[in-house]
């Protein structure tokens, strides 16, 4: 079979290196025994490589010294499953039969690279990458065979890797996305793309690069050395086509044919740019507007289209003929880039029928260096509807102004409305009453006369605000309104006052002509000239011995005490009636009562006491002292009334002994009890009820451990039953009985038992006192009333001591 051309060129290369080898003499070199010769040239041994030579090549010959060689050649192909010969190592002392070999030692010794002990050949077992690893140090010796005891000092060479095109180009960073402005000029540059070969740079063409353009032509083209992307087509255009697709291959060897290659693709997008103008949809917009829509509101809709996008395709609208009363104005909706057409005047259908606008669109951002015309131009026509109008007031707003006390049915103003129709409808006035909650206005439903339904007080409410509306009188549906201010007007009908409720005071010791009292009067009318008071004392008192007025001309008078004669123990309170007049017309008067009390003063006039008491007191006294004094009092009395108190205390025994404690019905113990149970021990039915037969009643407020039976003959039989001897019995099974509880149960009957000949011990239905009993005969009665007997007897003797 015919070589690769691979392989032609590295036979051609070992052809060369074999020449080389043989024109350099290699360097002598003495042995040192123990020592590194890793930075040595070479050593006895020479060193020839012979990757790609054949099997039966003969090493060349010296003279005296082997030629050296420290470096060995294998290609990246040169590797497979059976071992490759790199290289042959060779010494002087391999002559004849002598027993020697050879070592090897290094990187990939033993794993990658082994050595024929007798013929020093290396051979590459594995494959080799010059990517995983380019080159590799080794160490050869020769030892003996029998005692492997070194005969040359060792020599160090180098096996490299030489490159083969094995690896083809790869964009690590692909895929690419790119943009760029449409409209661009020829040879703009659009992006760069970079690519990677893995094989040697500085050995061959294994990793040149040349790059070249396979799928979007004619609009893009690349830089075969820098991989540069331009625009290649002049005018593109993004309303067009707004996206490319372009792919790019690099190959090694130059672009050579027999090199590897990559591609990538590169996704190029149109960016806009301002190069279409706005353009409206229809040359002539025709909108129809009632007259009655409301001012701010939308009449209709103009639109301008613009191909471009983003703030490219943003404009604005105008009104540029046709609206010289500035009725109409148009706006810009930034969502849908329309032209909202709006109300800025109301319209009248009577008035103005139709209107004709030109309206334009332009852009916002006009692109730099073009000068296409940025706008265009539409007309809207619009014709006004008529509508039922509701009337309209003369006016929005009619002040009127009424007297108050003014009598009812005065008409106080008209309101006027008119229907703006051409039909020229009737209308019809009406008080809103809402406004009007207390109905003290009128109004005629066909002129608009506004009347007083009721009197009205300006001191009470000076202004009025009521609502009138107007509505046709053929459609009640359309109705308007207007405010009507209803000032009253002031008239004379209050009389003045004392502005406060003036209590004056005089000190006895006050000289003629002091001032007792500044007074005031107050007005709730408002005269527009302001108020003039007018004061005199009543006629009775113009000769008041004890005061007299003066005219502060201000509106005010002072008050003047006449004397200094005035005494508390004479009188105490003296009533002054003063006449107070205005300046209205008519003039309004009343009369006004100060009330002047007599106080006692010290030196500098200041009030001590008004009191007339205070001069029955001795003289002297003061009124702190006074005040001392009860407190003193008081403070006595409590004392001696806890003195008392304390002492009856210690009369009487703090606790009560058992033995005078002749109280009925009371038991004093400590132990709780068991509750209402206790109540349940014995049935008290049958103490009430003497004659009738009581059987066992089982406990409950325990559960038994063991039932309890009651004995035979336990229970007494009718007739004849002895209350002593039923309790001893009942006494006698609950002590014995293991199913009571550990406490006594206290039982309180209300039965003292039949035929006993000492009647009821009780005392609490006797006349007779405690006093008056004798109770000697308790001790007549046994032994059973001897305690009792001598209870009560002990009594008797501590309260007779």
């Amino acid at each position: 079979m015919p070589k690769r051309s691979e392989e032609m060129l590295v036979d051609l290369w070992m052809s060369l290196l074999l020449v080389w080898i043989t024109c350099v003499p290699s360097v002598s070199m003495t042995p040192i025994t123990g020592q590194s010769r890793s930075t040595q040239t070479g050593g006895p041994m020479a060193a020839v490589a012979a990757s790609g030579l054949g099997e039966g090549q003969r090493l060349l010959s010296r003279a005296k010294r082997g030629w050296v060689w420290n470096q060995m050649f294998v290609l990246e192909e040169f590797s497979g499953r059976d071992p490759i010969l790199v290289g042959r190592l060779h010494t002087d002392l391999d002559v004849g039969n002598k027993n020697i070999k050879y070592v090897l030692a290094g990187e990939g010794a033993g794993t990658i690279f082994a050595i024929n002990e007798l013929t020093g050949d290396i051979h590459a077992m594995k494959r080799l990458d010059r990517e995983e690893k380019a080159e590799y140090t080794l160490t050869a010796q020769v030892v003996n065979a029998d005692t492997d005891e070194p005969l040359e000092p060792p020599s160090e060479f180098i096996i490299k890797v030489q490159d083969i095109n094995d690896n083809s180009p790869q964009f690590v960073e692909g895929p690419y996305r790119a943009s760029v402005p449409e409209m661009s000029a020829v040879g703009t540059p659009v992006t760069r793309v970079t690519a990677t070969d893995a094989d040697d740079p500085v050995y061959g063409n294994s990793a040149k690069l040349v790059y070249s353009i396979l799928e979007g032509q004619p609009y893009f083209s690349v830089d075969p050395n820098s991989a540069t992307i331009k625009i290649a087509l002049h005018g593109m255009d993004r309303e067009m086509r707004e996206e490319y697709l372009v792919v790019i291959q690099a190959k090694d060897m130059g672009g050579h044919m027999g090199g590897l290659s990559g591609t990538t693709t590169v996704t190029v997008t149109l960016t806009d740019i301002n190069d279409n103008p706005p353009k409206f949809s229809k040359s002539l917009y025709e909108f129809v507007i009632p007259e009655d829509l409301p001012v701010g509101k939308m009449g209709g809709k103009v639109k301008a289209v613009d191909r471009d996008i983003g703030d490219n395709a943003k404009s604005t609208y105008n009104i540029i003929e046709g609206d010289e009363q500035g009725t109409f104005e148009i706006i810009t909706d930034a969502q849908t880039q329309e032209g909202i057409l709006r109300l800025k005047k109301p319209l009248d259908y009577e008035g103005k029928r139709a209107y004709t606008l030109k309206v334009e669109a332009t852009n916002i951002r006009p692109e730099p260096g073009l000068n296409p015309p940025f706008k265009d131009t539409a007309t809207v026509k619009i014709a006004v509807e008529d509508s039922d109008e509701p009337p309209v007031f003369t006016r929005p707003v009619y002040l009127l102004e009424v007297n108050e006390n003014a009598p009812i049915n005065t008409v106080i103003g008209t309101v006027t409305a008119r229907d703006p129709d051409s039909s020229g409808s009737l209308v019809r006035y009406f008080i809103d009453r809402h406004t009007d909650l207390e109905r003290q206005f009128n109004i005629n439903v066909d002129d608009g006369k506004i009347t007083l339904a009721k009197p009205l007080d300006r001191e009470t409410d000076m202004w009025h605000n009521i609502t009138v509306t107007a509505t046709e009188l053929k459609n009640h549906s359309q109705i308007s309104r207007a405010i009507v201010a209803i000032r009253v007007m002031d008239i004379n009908d209050n009389a003045p006052e004392f502005a406060d409720e003036y209590q004056a005071v005089l000190c006895e010791n006050g000289k003629p002509g002091q001032v007792i009292q500044t007074v005031s009067a107050v007005d709730k009318d408002d005269p527009i000239q302001g108020h003039y008071f007018d004061y005199r004392l009543v006629p009775e008192m113009l000769n008041n011995p004890n005061f007299t007025i003066k005219n502060n001309q201000d509106n005010t008078i002072s008050v003047l005490a006449k004397h200094d004669t005035f005494r508390r123990q004479k009188q105490e309170t003296y009533f002054l009636p003063i006449i107070v007049t205005d300046n209205g017309h008519p003039p309004m008067s009343s009369t006004n009562t100060l009330t002047i009390r007599v106080c006692g003063c010290s030196k500098d006039g200041i009030v001590q006491s008004c009191n007339v008491e205070a001069y029955v007191l001795p003289i002297g006294l003061s009124m702190g002292a006074l005040i001392a004094i009860l407190a003193c009092v008081i403070l006595l009395l409590v004392i001696v009334v806890l003195f008392v108190t304390l002492r009856r205390h210690k009369n009487e025994p703090l606790i009560i002994k058992d033995d005078e404690d002749v109280r009925e019905n009371i038991i004093r113990y400590d132990d709780e009890g068991g509750g209402e149970e206790d109540t349940e021990a014995f049935d008290i039915a049958t103490l009430q009820n003497p004659d009738g037969i009581n059987g066992y009643l089982p406990r409950k407020d325990i559960k038994p451990d063991l039932q309890f039976m009651p004995r035979a003959g336990q229970h007494s039989g009718p007739n004849g039953v002895d209350v002593d001897e039923f309790i001893n019995v009942r006494l006698h099974e609950a002590d014995n009985d293991p199913t009571a509880p550990p406490y006594d149960s206290i039982q309180i009957y209300g039965y003292e038992g039949r035929g006993s000949i000492a009647g009821s011990l009780s005392s609490l239905e006797t006349a007779s006192s405690d006093s008056d009993q004798n109770y000697d005969y308790l001790r007549e009665w046994g032994p059973r009333f001897r305690r009792l007997g001598e209870l009560y007897s002990v009594g008797e003797s501590d309260r007779e001591t």
